[in-house]
């Protein structure tokens, strides 16, 4: 089951005109996420950064948060009360082809949802760097939006995603990062992780691990840094707000700590302990 402007639908059963502007021009963005027991984490984190991009490009939003969530829980009642991965698309909606509106008042949204690959904890992956660089975003901050394709390029590159986590460079040599996931890296006790300035998105789950090892009195570090930073590292862990924190136990045959890494370990358990705490 999906929703649909104001109704639930099964996914075969969703239409969409080939005049909406999401389709015709990539006018759209989106969030992912995940339920807990029903509870979704970083809910109003995700929207914010969602309705800022709306806001940036003149898509008017036409639901409250609240209601966004008794939708999620009945979709997740209708598969029989299961945790489901979630996506949330709002495409601008129909107008004629040219680039005519000034704004966006009848947009599009989509409440998708599909079953949920619970991730195994400590599940590693081998990390290699994508040949295909990091584009520039189309904003001052990047969004999550329907212009994909870089991202795509990047996931051409490799044969499973379960295995490899792909890792992008920005043109100018800088670590970016994963084709659908920020990254982090440890080396002497210190945290790393690329600044928002190399164009990457701002990830609600990137942005909470950072609060999570201030808590936890750890140095962190952002800036701009070369990939052999990174190769020279102990550890090295990427985030999204549906798989959490993945480690890496290797990146281009440079062997890493992966799932024994002490930092990955405190981080991951501090990250399910807010979850525990917030759903309570």
């Amino acid at each position: 089951m999906c929703w649909m402007n104001g109704e639930y639908k099964r996914a075969e059963d969703l239409t969409i005109s080939p005049f909406d502007h999401g389709f015709l021009y990539g006018v759209g963005f989106f969030e992912t996420f995940r339920t807990y027991d029903g509870y979704v984490f970083l809910y109003d984190e995700h929207m914010t950064r969602l309705k800022k991009a709306l806001h940036e490009y003149k898509i008017r939003f036409p639901y409250d948060d609240e209601a966004l969530l008794d939708i999620i829980q009945k979709l997740d009642e209708a598969a029989g009360g299961k945790d489901g991965y979630f996506r949330l698309n709002v495409s601008a909606g129909v107008h004629e082809i040219g680039l005519a509106p000034s704004q966006y008042d009848n947009p599009n949204v989509i409440l998708f949802r599909k079953e949920l690959a619970i991730p195994v904890v400590g599940m590693s992956k081998a990390g290699v760097w994508l040949e295909t660089p990091r584009n520039d975003p189309e904003s001052l901050t990047r969004h999550k939006s329907h212009h994909f394709l870089n991202n795509i390029g990047g996931r051409l590159e490799l044969s499973s995603l379960k295995e490899w986590e792909g890792l992008f460079l920005t043109k100018g040599g800088a670590v970016a990062e994963g084709i659908t996931s920020n990254v982090f890296w440890v080396k002497e006790g210190c945290l790393y992780t690329p600044s928002i300035e190399t164009g990457i998105l701002p990830g609600t789950t990137r942005a909470f691990i950072i609060k999570l090892a201030q808590g936890i009195g750890l140095k962190i570090e952002e800036g701009f840094y070369p990939k052999e930073a990174v190769e020279s590292a102990e550890e090295v862990f990427v985030t999204n707000a549906v798989q959490e924190l993945v480690p890496l136990h290797e990146i281009e045959q440079n062997p890493l700590l992966g799932s024994d890494g002490p930092v990955y370990q405190k981080l991951h358990q501090a990250y399910r302990q807010a979850i525990n705490e917030r759903r309570a």
